[in-house]
């Protein structure tokens, strides 16, 4: 039955979280016990977070730590009335129900205070990066629709003329901009909104383009506030954590981790704002701080494993890895470190956290864990689309989770090509084992054959990362006349290391003793590799950069192949 006042909301939202922490290490009995909640109408503004103001106004809900060590904290209860006056401000200003707001901004305490108070109102959040250019922010306004802006004073002059139509507010001072600050001024009147439906667009996403251009993923009011429960359970948060999650904002795994998830807690979100991540520091703020709870992607990870982390004083009870799999030596590391296990997990933009290792439960080595609760996963066979232990991380559609997407905003071809078949596809492929375990084997057009054999490049950069002259690896295929492809190494060198011929036969030396025969790289080049402004690498790229390469017969003074090595053919 769907609930509808505000009070119902509450408390079947209310009772959906408490199960999740109540079963906290209690796998079996979160997935066999919990529902989505169905709700007619739902606002995470006032549904949620105001009615923690009321009973926690004190509770610090934001703490942002600036490299100067200087300090920024909001209570629930300022970070409510603060938005309810923002709120109030767009109102004043013509932004409605349904209405997209782009927000440009990096972290600090505007940026929640803008989510939170578009929320309330009903209007429709496109989070935005700042490293896009002005022809991005044109296109992101353009496709999406935005009748307002909001950025930082330092970022308005990427946008033109053409925004001058729009509601544009600045945080610092910029001309024609409305100011932030008389936006959440005391003499504005406050708008506490709410009894939005529970399907009403809430956020559109560009994704980061690995493979393609970007897309448009819809949310609504309820699949991701909601739907970020499973996210919640995964991580382990409880009330009174202080949760710090190392994401930029415009993406979505700051929303997850830096707003939903921990907010659904009753956790605090500290963030440590940074210009250049120096591990070493981000380490001395957690232990300063008394971090619990931490997230970060596995560029940090491996990072923190070079400024000895063994060395500081954490108060951490959990830490997951996210963004994409991490490899298990660094897993190995920060055990022997911390005595912690970093848990792997695994979610994209068009959905929230579906799988992943939950506190209190046994972890198996690569494995990023098990179907989370809310979410029923299935493996499709890629050429027959037979379901089995092998194939495409599917969701079914007949028990919809809550936290997927509706779709791509004005594209119904790729939303049916994703939808198809009764399953939401996720292009990522796995496999599972005989304990219901599932090992992430890479994007479904990254994997490639070499010699018949199936080739996970996500397998072979993780060995290629434990050898120590590897800062960073992506493995694509080189196309070949006898094998059809054979794998090749683009390397990102550690400091200290050359791209020499030397180098090159060290690295492949070391992969053919920790790989199988059929594995084996056979080629490699030292190289920047190509990312999107999210930080992924684009194999995309490398894997046309190879064909063209190969087809004209030119070879870099950095690539080198295995047949340059007799001693390694031999």
């Amino acid at each position: 039955m769907a609930n509808g006042s505000t009070g119902e909301a509450t408390a079947t939202f209310r009772a959906a979280r408490d199960f999740l922490q109540a079963h906290r290490e209690d796998y079996v009995g979160a997935r066999q016990g919990f529902r989505w909640p169905q709700l007619g109408t739902f606002n995470y503004a006032t549904d949620w977070v105001d009615v923690l103001a009321a009973e926690h106004g004190g509770a610090r809900a934001l703490w942002i730590i600036e490299e100067d060590g200087s300090e920024t904290a909001l209570s629930f209860a300022e970070v409510t009335a603060l938005s309810q006056r923002f709120a109030g401000s767009l109102r004043d200003a013509g932004i409605g129900p349904g209405d997209p707001v782009l927000l440009l901004l990096g972290n600090c305490a505007p940026l929640w205070v803008a989510m939170l108070g578009c929320i309330r109102l009903g209007a429709v959040l496109i989070p935005a990066t700042t490293q896009l250019s002005a022809s991005d922010l044109t296109d992101r306004i353009s496709r999406g629709g935005a009748r307002a802006v909001v950025a930082g004073a330092t970022d308005t002059a990427n946008f033109g003329p053409e925004t001058e139509s729009l509601v544009r507010v600045s945080v610092g001072s910029a001309d024609g901009w409305l100011s932030y600050d008389d936006a959440v001024d005391d003499t504005v009147e406050p708008h506490v909104g709410g009894g939005t439906a529970a399907d009403d667009p809430l956020l559109l996403y560009f994704t980061s383009g690995t493979t393609a251009e970007p897309k448009l993923v819809e949310h609504t009011q309820s699949s991701y506030p909601i739907g970020h429960l499973s996210t919640m359970y995964w991580i382990g948060l409880q009330p009174g954590d202080l949760h710090l999650n190392i994401s930029s904002p415009g993406w979505a795994k700051h929303a997850w981790s830096c707003f939903f998830a921990p907010w659904n807690a009753g956790a605090t979100i500290v963030i440590y704002n940074y210009k250049r991540l120096d591990a070493s520091a981000l380490l001395d703020v957690m232990e300063r701080v008394g971090v619990t709870t931490f997230c970060a992607p596995p560029t940090v990870w491996r990072m923190l494993t070079q400024a000895d982390p063994g060395s500081r004083r954490l108060s951490l009870r959990e830490c997951v890895a996210a963004g994409e799999p991490l490899n298990p030596e660094v897993i190995e590391q920060i055990q022997r470190a911390w005595d912690l296990t970093v848990r792997d997990g695994f979610g994209q933009t068009e959905t929230t956290a579906q799988i992943g290792n939950p506190p209190g439960q046994r972890l198996k080595p690569g494995s990023m864990g098990r179907p989370l609760p809310g979410y029923t996963v299935a493996l499709v066979e890629l050429l027959s689309g037979e379901v089995g232990t092998d194939g495409e991380i599917c969701l079914e559609l007949a028990r919809r989770p809550l936290g997927l997407m509706t779709g791509y905003r004005d594209d119904p071809e790729l939303t049916a090509e994703a939808m198809r078949g009764g399953f939401y596809h996720t292009g990522d492929v796995a496999s599972l084992d005989e304990d219901g375990y599932i090992t992430y084997v890479g994007r479904s057009d990254d994997v490639f054959k070499a010699s018949d054999y199936r080739i996970s490049p996500f397998e072979l950069e993780s060995v290629l990362l434990e050898h120590p002259a590897v800062a960073e690896a992506a493995v694509v295929p080189s196309p070949d006349p006898v094998r059809l492809a054979v794998p090749k190494a683009f390397v990102a060198l550690a400091s200290g290391h050359a791209a020499t011929a030397e180098t090159a036969r060290d690295i492949l030396r070391f992969a053919r003793t920790h790989l199988a025969p059929y594995q084996r790289i056979r080629r490699i080049e030292f190289s920047d590799l190509p990312k999107t402004i999210s930080g992924k690498i684009r194999r995309v790229d490398l894997r046309a950069g190879e064909a063209a390469s190969v087809e004209s017969g030119e070879r870099g003074e950095a690539a080198f192949s295995e047949d340059d090595f007799p001693d390694l053919t031999s």
